[in-house]
């Protein structure tokens, strides 16, 4: 084992003390309940979904328009004539308008452009029969939502963006089940997104899966195998494909790398090959369902993200000779109506797009060409006005006046198409005149078909006032009981009885009532009002027995610091400790309400998190803790008080230097203009340069390494790994060789793919093995903490009860015997009198090495474990990140314990409530640090694949790694919360200066006292529960301060024009970041009950009996 080191503490007996552990975490877990429960209440007001109506359309619906002279009408046609037999629909995931428009001008294109040369051969040698468009899709741009708009017609509202991870299958009138219905069949091949969608739809299907971001070829491969042969057999009427490896492409690598160049090449490839299978009555589509940003993300709005590409040819013309000059702009669910009139379908209940009309126009002259349009127009407007009557009575949310509005330009519309017609039945003469009519008539078709659309978009957006207006109101309940607890928590008089039995006791029995009330009355049970309820009541209970023992709380408050009867002075002086941490969380509460902050809060954190260091400092320089005062002879203690001085300033320094170091991780925001993602987002493999691939690599190891020796030199030094308990040989052995498995997964991933050759299959265990292998071993290692969290080398000083000489065979019957017991019994005398000197008159001791910081080398412990997992989810240049991270930790740490040493009047069992604003701020500064921002696009979702590379059978797991990843600073900084009451007591380690202090303080006294560390916790087990439930109070308070100024913006902001951009997103972050800090929050401050219970137990077995 080596040499013993660590400090070392002399235990002494007395009686056992138990804290109270079960109370603080219920009442901890009851106010984040309470939390949760506004956090539902005002999301079910502010993001409801849009009513989904259950109505279907059929071929017997009265839609259909009616015939002029000269148009042939099959017998059974449905709405109109069928004008294609068979439809191949291409969706390439990701096919911006970029990437399929070809620029001659173009020497030199980037990997990204002019690679779908065939389409702009066929648009350019046969312009009547192909067509290049630009593709407008609605937000959200994620995957699900498109493919819903582009088979329903409708708009996905913007909730559904959560829904990703789990497809629910799409239950409202679609082009897919009207096909089915009318006896079509669908082949479908790709994407395996299509089969929750719509399940038991498709005559014939081929799925493969597709969320792991990088795999590129599994399910473009797949659809090659099957998609000529499918469409040489004939046994469809629409074939759909869906492509993925230019999105996945686009995810790993950004759509400006040479393998994009290569995906891109392989597409126009299939294409080429595909025409020549076509026959000659088969319309081809090919589609983008999203474009993507420069860094390859989608999700929101952005112009690059909704600016797709659609494609449309056939060997049969459907155009007419007009070119235009430029591609037109169309929206997604135009696509719907379209495709269902041309494939002779009903167009879906719910559709509010507008038909392609130049796909109608036929075969005939001008004049026959828009009454052809005007047919497709008619029908599908009065589709439309069916669906708006039918929604306005389900909801009543759409404007009266705009929806009147509407009717009667579509009525005027209808009546100038029946005289229209009336007049070429009975033999009006194409004319100019004539053409000019229709073009008219086209025209107020068309503006009744996007006003619609307008009218829809705008209104979407419901919302439900009172349930906001109640969802704030139960946060911020929740924050002033918070608020109102903390203080009451180190009251002596605190009842866990009045204060957290009642409240529960009238918040299940409000639960229970309404339950009953709804069973009576056999209407649905809405659980999210009933938690609320439940939630309104407890706080009613608690506000309630806290006004009720006010008086007497008062009186004794009077009698410690009569606050009333002082001066003003006095009382600015007992609340100035509140005035600068309330004062800066004030201020970023208020940025909440600005877009432009919430865009640039990357940089507004960091820099409030450096001015409340810079203002703690400068208070404590007013009031004189930083300098020493001017005397002819230096006090006691100065060289001490002068030592920490220069620390702090030195620590502050630090403290700005990882502020400034972390800015150079961030993630950028579309709303930032000219602004450039930091290099240090990517992985390794989009590296070109293997020289700079290896400086990084060597770079990033070093930082890992860098990680796990100052850990091991924090638990050596505290004598925490002086032990051979399992946890402490676990933290010797198992933490180096998680380090190494972690860096032999970054030098397998960073290996480019191309140049792996026969290694393939090895590569592709080491991928999976690596990352199980650092999952396995840390789940082992948090299992040991749970199981036996105390690290502590006991050294047993004590002598075992014996006779006082050694046993001697016989009688002492001669001089030579007695000379033999003597000189035992005085040695054992001297050796007696010199024990009772040097233990102070106590009875017996036992050194342990390590006591002093078992809480905290335990929370030490689990925050590295942890930073592992996490640090695996993330791209490898990310463990600077990291390093920065632990290091800013330990600095807020240090800062506090010299702020602490120099304010002098600090209460130990309390938390300042600049530490805990000063924490909350580093999680929020460290979100953005780590490649992250409150936003969709921003979302690593690649971290879903890391050890599962070929994807998962449930949502549940991929759900939990992309949240760990996205909220890694939230879980690190939650879960080491409880070490900023802990590390003042560590601190207290004897130096030499300190031992000098206190022989000068206390040269009346004799002695020496000897630092306790953190067993002065144990000395004052109330306090200690009473500390730890006041510390996650303030915690909870300030993050519910933050969440409740971003509700408010949310709520007042609601028709702001950035709200479903900034607003919305933001409080859905910050929302989930709540709920997973308070998690986290309550898992910490477990941990350090667990390990007291432990401490408790291992001094029970250590008392004399």
């Amino acid at each position: 084992m080596g040499g013993i080191g660590g400090t070392m503490l002399a235990l002494t007996f007395s009686p056992p003390c138990r804290m109270q552990r079960w109370p603080v975490l219920l009442f901890l877990a009851w106010a984040c309940f309470l939390f949760f429960s506004g956090i539902g209440l005002f999301t079910s007001g502010f993001l409801l979904m849009r009513i989904e109506l259950t109505n279907r359309s059929s071929c017997s619906d009265s839609l259909a328009a009616p015939a002029w002279a000269g148009q042939q009408v099959a017998p059974g046609t449905c709405w109109m004539p069928q004008r294609v037999p068979k439809a191949v629909l291409l969706i390439i995931d990701a096919l911006t308008f970029e990437f399929a428009h070809f620029d001659t001008a173009k020497a030199r294109p980037r990997p990204y452009e002019n690679k779908l040369g065939f389409l702009h051969q066929l648009a350019g040698s046969q312009p009547r029969h192909a067509r290049l468009y630009r593709f407008r899709a609605d937000p959200p741009t994620t995957t699900m939502q498109r493919i819903k708009g582009i088979t329903t017609g409708s708009l996905p509202t913007f909730i559904d963006v959560g829904s990703n991870f789990a497809s629910y299958a799409i239950e409202e009138d679609n082009l897919l089940g009207q096909l089915v219905q009318n006896g079509r069949r669908v082949v479908f091949m790709g994407d395996d997104t299509w089969d929750g969608l719509f399940p038991q739809k498709f005559f014939r299907s081929y799925f493969f899966p597709s969320f792991n971001v990088k795999d590129l070829h599994t399910v473009d491969d797949g659809i090659l195998q099957h998609l000529y042969k499918t469409v040489d057999g004939g046994e469809w009427d629409l074939l759909i494909a869906h492509f993925l490896g230019v999105d996945h492409c686009g995810h790993k690598h950004g759509p400006d790398h040479p393998e994009m160049a290569k995906k891109l090449t392989q597409m126009n490839e299939m294409l080429r090959s595909l025409v020549d299978h076509l026959g000659n009555d088969t319309l081809l589509l090919v589609a983008g369902d999203h474009g993507m940003t420069e860094t390859g993300d989608h999700g929101g709005d952005s112009e690059k993200e909704v600016n797709a590409a659609l494609f449309v040819y056939s060997k049969t013309p459907l155009f007419g000779a007009h070119l235009p000059e430029e591609p037109e702009t169309i929206p997604q669910v135009n696509l719907v109506p379209t495709l269902a009139l041309l494939l002779g379908v009903p167009i879906p209940y719910s559709n509010i797009g507008e038909v392609m009309a130049e796909l109608f126009s036929g075969d005939g002259g001008a004049a026959s060409a828009a009454l052809s349009q005007l047919s497709a127009y008619r029908v599908n407007a009065g589709q439309v006005d069916r669906f708006l009557h039918s929604y306005s009575l389900a909801a009543q949310d759409l404007p009266a006046e705009r929806l009147r509005h509407l009717r009667e330009l579509f009525s005027a519309a209808l009546e100038e198409h029946d005289q229209l017609l009336a007049q070429v039945q009975e033999g009006l003469p194409a004319s100019p005149e004539l053409e000019a009519r229709l073009g008219r008539l086209v025209g107020r078709f068309q503006r009744y078909l996007r006003g619609a659309r307008a009218v829809c978009t705008e209104s979407w957006a419901r919302f439900h006032p009172l349930r906001m207006v109640a969802g704030c109101a139960l946060i911020a309940a929740s924050c002033l009981l918070c608020c109102v607890a903390s203080e009451l928590a180190a009251a002596l008089d605190f009842s866990y009885r009045s204060h957290l039995l009642y409240p529960l006791l009238w918040g299940l029995a409000v639960a229970a009532l309404l339950g009953l009330g709804h069973l009576l009355t056999k209407e649905g049970l809405d659980l999210i009002l009933v938690l609320s309820w439940s939630a309104a009541a407890s706080q009613l209970a608690f506000f309630w027995h806290w006004w009720g023992r006010r008086p007497r709380r008062a009186h004794l408050a009077g009698v410690q610091l009569p606050v009333a009867s002082a001066g003003l002075w006095q009382r600015l002086r007992a609340w100035q400790g509140l005035v600068l941490p309330m004062g800066i969380l004030f201020i970023r509460c208020c940025a909440m309400f600005s877009d432009s902050f919430v865009v640039a809060e990357a940089r507004v954190a960091p820099f409030l998190l450096a001015s409340l260091a810079i203002l703690l400092v400068g208070k404590l320089h007013w009031h004189g803790r930083l300098t020493a005062p001017e005397a002819p002879k230096q006090p006691p203690g100065f060289a001490f008080y002068q030592k920490e001085s220069w620390q702090l300033l030195c620590l502050l320094a630090v403290l700005l230097a990882c502020l400034r170091l972390s800015g150079l991780f961030h993630q950028c925001r579309e709303e930032i203009p000219h602004c450039q993602p930091s290099p240090f987002l990517a992985p390794l493999s989009s590296l070109q340069s293997t020289q700079a691939k290896n400086l990084f690599y060597l770079l990033c190891v070093a930082a890992l390494a860098g990680l796990v020796y100052a850990v091991r030199r924090w638990l050596r030094h505290y004598g925490n790994l002086n032990s051979s308990s399992p946890l402490v040989l676990f933290v010797r052995w198992a933490f180096p060789l998680v380090a190494v498995w972690i860096a032999c997964y970054w030098a397998v991933t960073s290996g480019a793919e191309d140049t792996l050759g026969k290694l393939q299959e090895l590569v592709q265990v080491a991928l999976v093995g690596f990352p199980r292998a650092v999952y396995g071993l840390a789940s082992l290692g948090l299992l040991l903490v749970l199981w036996t969290p105390v690290t502590v080398f006991v050294k047993d000083s004590r002598e075992p009860v014996g006779p006082i000489v050694t046993p001697y065979q016989g009688a002492p019957s001669s001089q030579a015997d007695l000379q033999h017991v003597i000189p035992q019994i005085y040695r054992r005398m001297q050796q007696s009198l010199k024990s009772q000197l040097d233990r102070g008159h106590r009875r017996a001791t036992v050194a342990a090495y390590g006591l002093g910081s078992v809480y905290s080398a335990a929370l030490v412990i689990v925050l590295t474990l942890v930073g592992f997992l996490l640090l695996l989810l993330h791209s490898e240049r990310m463990s600077l990140s990291f390093l920065l991270l632990f290091l800013e930790a330990f600095v807020l740490l240090r800062i506090h314990v010299c702020v602490v040493s120099l304010a002098g009047d600090a209460e130990p069992f309390m938390v300042p409530w600049y530490a805990v604003t000063a924490w909350v701020f580093a999680a929020t500064q460290f979100f953005y640090s780590t490649g992250h921002q409150p936003i969709f696009p921003a979302i690593h979702w690649n971290a879903a694949f890391v050890g599962f590379q070929q994807g998962h059978t449930t949502h549940l797991l991929p759900a939990v790694l992309v949240g760990a990843n996205t909220f890694a600073s939230h879980i690190l900084f939650a879960v080491g919360c409880p070490l900023l009451l802990l590390w003042p007591f560590v601190c207290e380690a004897p130096n030499s200066q300190r031992r000098k202090l206190k022989k000068e303080l206390r040269e009346e006294l004799q002695e020496e006292e000897e630092p306790m560390m953190e067993m002065r916790l144990r000395e004052s087990p109330e306090r200690f529960s009473a500390a730890l439930l006041q510390l996650g109070l303030k915690y909870l308070f300030v993050l519910g301060v933050q969440l409740l100024a971003c509700v408010w913006a949310a709520m007042i902001l609601r028709r702001h024009l950035m709200v479903w951009k900034v607003f919305a997103p933001k409080f859905l972050f910050e929302a989930l970041g709540f709920m997973v800090s308070s998690i986290c929050l309550l898992l910490g401050i477990f941990l350090v009950m667990r390990v007291d219970c432990t401490v408790s137990a291992w001094f029970e077995q250590l008392q004399p009996r």
